[in-house]
């Protein structure tokens, strides 16, 4: 360490350090533009001039290094004249409006330049800006070639898609040929943006600085469980499989499941989808999930006993969830389940060919492994009967197992179905009356899933959907229309059932043809029944499934709304009685399984906490190493197409439920990992040295002040 003094103030800096860097540590700011702590200094914009004695001229701080003894003057009134110069140089240039939150708004502010920006006239350049391509713009008009995007992009993350071209005086930043980003083999990363002063780069999105790694981590906050998914899938790509399962243990006990069933909001906001197609993050989840080897167990560690007792009431997905943490935290935790067998929905509402059972038994018995006490056939009817029996606390997690009627004339004709006990028994192996001519009601997941079980069922002669939207409306998972569709299941849009006829061979469904009208409080637009229109179908059986609703029994004392859904705090998900909590479908309604997941956590860390812990329910399951910052350069990165997940043909599909989505292999997915764009590297790119916020003149303040006093004085007296 050596000692120099910086305007004054002696401070001690490391003798390898430029006298920027020194200054920066000591809290010293002196103006710079293309100075950047991740880039190698090139000193391109010349504002930070300092005057150090014995020196000639005035040399620029972050090219200079330091010396011991060395005095150093940055605010002198030379040296700001010599600035405000340069920046009328900078924005010779640069259009009249400078973005407020720039870099270079901020200098040009603190070297004191404002009473003249509004009477320069800058010169056009008249430069292309590229607004058509994806994530960020580029103005080369507020380009003021720091040269900080090019060094970023070729020296740090080896990429090389842009640079400075047409050297001279018409010199500007661009690609090669004036290629387009995407064919500049760009990676996207938005390292550029991240490290551009002027503007001249910029998201297309905002981004909010109060919720930076939200917005910059899309597929992650998309994700309700706030699984790190840029980290498996970076572990994915590097063929670390072990460790990117590690990861998504972390959050879920169900990563298999999930990798079969999850509806992927994650993929809905990849910002890779803003290129072509989004990551196949579900299908990679599923991959590392087959490949599975357990190394996490050895990290995972289940608390010292707490003596305390938790009863969970429902053993599907939320309820599990629940369970999983809590025994982790040390507490005796006992789940009590109504059907044959733990999974709730899971088990009773999938059909096997979208969730084979071995693959969710396998995961179940990973949560009974550590201790949980699984209770099947147990229905639980009071809340108070557990309390009596020493349980400290309560989840209620028992979903939303009851289908709806929409009390149709006709409806009591035993021919008539419910769409969600009928998965249920075909899921249970229990006799099913579905054959011939069937007709599913309904739009959503359940109806799609009726109507390709109905298609695998021995005596069944056709399926068709009935659908009073269009498929636009629809909230059934988009694949899993296609896949109906191409089964053979006849989708009919814009109909409604309006009376059931009874008749011996058939019963006659009398429909209507509709027409959508205004939003309702869905924001879809409401179907509106067209006059005239009606027709009859002749069925076998019609399977309603238009929705699901919660069966609460009368002595689980806790508040309810008009929907028979459970009353909960939004925070901690605690009822209105003490010691009882809920949540999943009992409290959402109908949602995904992610969804039931992440209030199976949260209900367990408000439990934890009411118990007395601490409610931290995360483990580390592998090591958190830093991603390199270096990508490389891969000339057709963009075009990189998503990996097509192989089905089992149509025809092999029947009869049975036999799986049809086939899992990736180990090219395939270190392949679609590798298309991911890596924007958590930007989060590792640090900040640019700021201009101090002016502090505001207390003056006035105090001048007013002594008026105040003076006036109360004088009227007093």
């Amino acid at each position: 360490m050596i000692t120099l003094t910086i305007d004054g103030k002696r401070i001690q800096a490391e003798k390898d350090q430029t006298v920027l860097e020194a200054a920066i540590d000591a809290d010293i700011y002196i103006p710079n533009l293309c100075y950047h702590p991740n880039l190698n200094p090139i000193g391109s914009c010349r504002l930070c001039v300092v005057d150090i004695n014995g020196s000639q001229g005035f040399p620029i701080a972050c090219h200079t290094k330091v010396s011991d003894g060395m005095i150093v003057k940055t605010k002198t009134e030379k040296l700001q004249n010599l600035r405000k110069n340069l920046i009328w140089l900078i924005l010779s240039n640069y259009p009249k409006d400078i973005p407020l939150d720039s870099q270079l708004k901020k200098v040009v502010e603190y070297v004191g330049v404002n009473n003249i920006l509004s009477n320069y006239a800058p010169a056009s350049q008249d430069l292309p800006i590229f607004d058509e391509e994806p994530l960020f713009v580029r103005d080369m008009n507020k380009c003021i070639l720091c040269g900080r995007c090019v060094q970023m992009c070729q020296d740090v993350r080896g990429v090389g898609a842009i640079g400075l071209i047409n050297r001279g005086i018409d010199t500007i930043v661009g690609t090669n040929q004036h290629d387009s980003m995407d064919r500049s083999g760009c990676r996207f990363c938005r390292a550029c943006v991240e490290v551009c002063p002027s503007g001249a780069l910029y998201d297309k999105e905002e981004i909010d600085p109060e919720k930076r790694e939200e917005e910059l981590l899309p597929c992650k906050h998309g994700c309700p469980a706030g699984t790190d998914i840029p980290r498996y899938v970076r572990y994915t790509a590097e063929g670390r499989f072990d460790d990117a399962i590690a990861v998504i243990r972390e959050k879920f006990p169900f990563p298999h499941t999930l990798g079969m069933v999850c509806h992927h909001p994650c993929e809905t906001e990849c910002s890779r989808g803003e290129i072509n197609e989004p990551i196949s993050i579900r299908e990679i989840k599923r991959f590392v999930a087959e490949k599975d080897k357990k190394s996490w167990k050895q990290r995972l560690s289940v608390g010292k006993d707490t003596g305390k007792k938790v009863a969970i009431v429902g053993g599907g997905p939320s309820g599990l969830t629940a369970a999983w943490f809590l025994r982790l935290k040390g507490h005796d935790v006992t789940v009590f389940e109504a059907l044959p067998k733990p999974g709730g929905m899971l088990k009773a509402g999938i059909p096997d060919y979208r969730l084979p059972p071995e693959l969710l038994e396998k995961e179940i018995s990973d949560i009974s492994e550590i201790g949980v006490n699984i209770k099947s056939n147990n229905s639980v009817k009071s809340t108070r009967s557990l309390f009596d029996n020493g349980f400290d606390a309560i989840f209620l997690a028992m979903g939303a197992p009851k289908g709806f009627s929409i009390g149709l004339p006709g409806e009591g004709d035993s021919r008539v179905l419910d769409g969600i006990s009928s998965l249920k028994k075909i899921n249970f192996n229990e006799a099913v009356d579905i054959k011939g001519d069937v007709a599913v009601v309904g739009g959503g997941n359940v109806a799609i899933d009726v109507a390709r079980s109905s298609l695998r069922m021995d005596q069944t002669r056709s399926v068709v959907v009935l659908y009073r939207r269009t498929r636009n409306e629809m909230p059934a998972y988009e694949h899993e229309i296609e896949d109906a569709i191409d089964e053979g299941v006849d989708i009919r849009y814009l109909v409604n059932p309006v009376r059931i006829i009874s008749k011996k061979e058939k019963i006659h469904v009398e429909c209507v043809k509709m027409k959508l009208g205004k939003p309702d409080e869905s924001g879809r637009r409401r179907p509106v029944p067209i006059e005239g229109s009606e027709f009859v179908l002749k069925l076998d059986r019609l399977i309603m499934a238009i929705g699901q609703q919660s069966d609460v029994p009368e002595d689980i004392d806790v508040e309810l709304t008009r929907k028979g859904r459970v009353v909960v705090d939004e925070d901690s998900l605690q009822t209105s009685q003490k010691g009882v909590f809920a949540g999943g479908d009992l409290v959402s309604g109908p949602a995904s399984v992610i969804d039931a997941v992440q209030m199976g956590r949260l209900a367990a860390s408000s439990i934890d906490k009411y118990l007395g812990g601490s409610g931290d329910i995360e483990q580390q399951l592998t090591d958190h190493d830093e991603p390199s910052s270096y990508l490389g350069r891969e000339e057709d990165f963009a075009n990189r197409k998503r990996v097509q997940i192989r089905k089992k043909p149509v025809k092999e599909r029947f009869p049975g439920f036999c799986q049809v989505e086939q899992c990736m292999s180990k090219e395939e997915a270190v392949k679609e990992a590798e298309r991911c764009l890596r924007c958590q590297l930007r989060l590792k790119i640090d900040q640019p040295p700021m201009p101090p916020k002016k502090r505001k003149r207390k003056k006035h303040l105090k001048r007013n002040q002594q008026r105040q006093k003076r006036w109360k004085r004088n009227n007093l007296l």
